[in-house]
């Protein structure tokens, strides 16, 4: 018979013997309503026949929250995100608050890795970008007694709280504009192809196939990082398979710019020849020559949102909405040519925010 180890029994080996995580016996012991009854019972099982006693010492060390709000993003050069933590860390100013961030590189495995270290260091709150964590993930958010605010898009099923928009919205948005204006062979150019983006082609993909419109080989991507050279070269990718296009829908504002330097280059007129748009309305769209449609999203109010309901939540005043749509609006410029107003479908210029949030200042500083 194998004798068990000398020493106070852990956690860790009422897990081992119940086979099942750590997490899940804390769980159990905690809140044991949480807990299916098969799995209870045998954790129990495990905890009587170890004869394990809980370290009452280290549970108060272990519920000791830092004043830390941890923030996960996938980069820290895409302008999308840098005014997401603008917007964190100016309504964190007005808190005792600290906030720390890490980035995940858009890489699920690396987000699961940070925010296991972060739960390890007992943060008083997270933020992480997106619905698509790993099942380990999710379970440890889930799991976490602690407010966690998901930012950048809506989903059905929020660990805790969620601030952002429809991104299938968005890219039906931009499909029924570009059909309202006339336009029958519209493409779409993609790098990156992140969840974010895929559900904006997937909206955009949707309202074209609705008119007859879908077509694959008009669609032009690459999983490359994104980039203004990168809008380059799908551009000429498409216009070498597909020369009788007359729009193209790009998935960030970079390849939007990207793609318009090289309609120059070639002597394809935009938009007399070609109708270009983007998504995500930087201040470049506006400034280029000529100005180019895009999609503006509320990023810099995304940040103070979720922070505001981090804070509201730990000074005992949660928001009585926990998912908040701050929505979008479609900016139409002379990119692309003006919408038929005798055309079958009417444009859609905004979406608005069926949430409420705490300030306005993220219009103030776009």
């Amino acid at each position: 018979m194998t004798r068990r180890k000398k020493g106070r029994t852990t956690i860790a080996d009422v897990a081992a013997r119940a086979e099942v995580s750590p997490i899940t016996v804390s769980r159990a012991l905690r809140e044991p309503a949480r807990v299916s009854e098969p799995l209870r019972q045998r954790i129990d099982d495990a905890v009587r026949a170890l004869n394990y006693v809980p370290d009452l010492h280290a549970r108060a060390l272990a519920s000791a929250r830092t004043s830390v709000v941890g923030v996960l993003i996938p980069s820290i050069t895409n302008v999308v995100f840098t005014d997401v933590l603008r917007g964190i860390h100016d309504r964190a100013e007005q808190t005792d608050l600290q906030v720390q961030f890490s980035n995940t590189r858009y890489s699920p495995v690396e987000e699961e890795r940070l925010i296991e270290l972060y739960l390890s260091q007992s943060p008083a709150a997270m933020i992480v970008v997106g619905i698509d964590q790993t099942p380990a993930a999710a379970q440890m958010l889930r799991a976490a007694d602690l407010p966690i605010v998901q930012i950048m898009e809506l989903g059905p099923d929020p660990f805790d709280m969620m601030v952002g928009l429809s991104q299938v919205d968005a890219g039906r948005a931009m499909g029924e504009h570009l059909i309202s204006a006339g336009y029958r062979r519209i493409a779409y150019l993609a790098a990156r192809l992140d969840p974010r983006s895929n559900r904006r082609m997937a909206g955009f993909r949707a309202v074209l196939a609705e008119a007859g419109l879908d077509d694959d080989s008009l669609i032009v991507q690459t999983k490359e990082p994104s980039s203004v050279a990168m809008g380059c070269e799908l551009l000429r990718q498409l216009m070498r398979q597909r020369p009788d296009v007359d729009a193209v829908f790009c998935n960030n504002d970079d390849i939007a710019l990207g793609a318009l330097f090289e309609c120059q280059r070639m002597g394809i007129r935009v938009p007399e020849q070609l109708g270009l748009a983007g998504f995500n309305d930087f201040e470049m769209m506006a400034a280029a020559e000529p100005p180019i449609t895009s999609v503006a999203t509320e990023r810099y109010e995304m940040g103070v949102t979720a922070m505001d309901m981090v804070a509201r939540t730990i000074a005992g005043d949660p928001p009585a909405e926990k998912i908040v749509d701050l929505g979008f609006h479609l900016c139409p410029r002379a990119s692309t040519r003006p919408v038929d107003p005798e055309g079958k479908k009417a444009p859609v210029i905004s979406r608005k925010a069926r949430g409420k949030s705490p300030s306005k200042t993220g219009a103030a500083a776009k």
